[in-house]
């Protein structure tokens, strides 16, 4: 896949200022601070597109980075950040519920996990709506360049019996650094657009 001109097109609360249902979506679902960030910057070859922090809870918006007129991919607020008001919080989990439950055009939910933690009960919350609303349950595990390779497979089954994946083909292993697995995400995204 290569990609030419990617755009930060919308960001959004409410429906109302979402761009237009014309292209298809995936959507991009995390804790704060998991790199979702890092993940968008590295898939399209550009380091500031999506802003990256070091200070987690940063996306409170929902993101469209528009990918060459083709597709979109879309970055949810981040959620479980314990420095922020329950208030606050609440208002983050009404902004994911909203876009997830109301965008046509909305064609996968891929959920981000930090490889070098088990997920946390929100990710499994997460995950379990995300198969609940019927979509195909593929995790991104980031940060792999942070673990020895001589480790993954322990992580990748601390990940698969926490969410209770059994196709361990699901759990995909990146890293933002080395770009790992990038033409698999590539392929995965473009399979998922030309199956709609």
């Amino acid at each position: 896949m290569k990609i030419n001109n990617p755009e930060l097109e919308k960001i959004a609360v409410k429906p109302e200022q979402y761009p237009q249902n014309n292209l298809s979506e995936i959507a991009l679902a995390g804790r704060s601070n998991v790199g979702k960030s890092s993940l968008i910057n590295s898939l399209v070859n550009r380091k500031n597109l999506a802003r990256t922090s070091s200070k987690p809870g940063k996306t409170r918006t929902v993101n469209f980075y528009n990918i060459d007129d083709k597709f979109r991919l879309v970055d949810l607020p981040g959620y479980g950040y314990a420095a922020v008001s329950k208030s606050e919080k609440d208002k983050w989990a009404e902004t994911i519920e909203t876009y997830l439950s109301v965008r046509e055009n909305l064609r996968e939910v891929v959920l981000l996990v930090d490889i070098r933690h088990e997920p946390s009960e929100q990710d499994l919350m997460m995950y379990n709506w995300i198969l609940d609303m019927g979509f195909s349950g593929y995790v991104i595990a980031t940060k792999l360049d942070k673990i020895g390779k001589s480790r993954l497979q322990q992580h990748i089954k601390a990940v698969a019996t926490k969410l209770g994946i059994e196709d361990r083909k699901k759990i995909i292993y990146y890293s933002s650094e080395t770009k790992e697995n990038r033409d698999y995400i590539y392929k995965f995204i473009e399979n998922t657009i030309l199956n709609y």
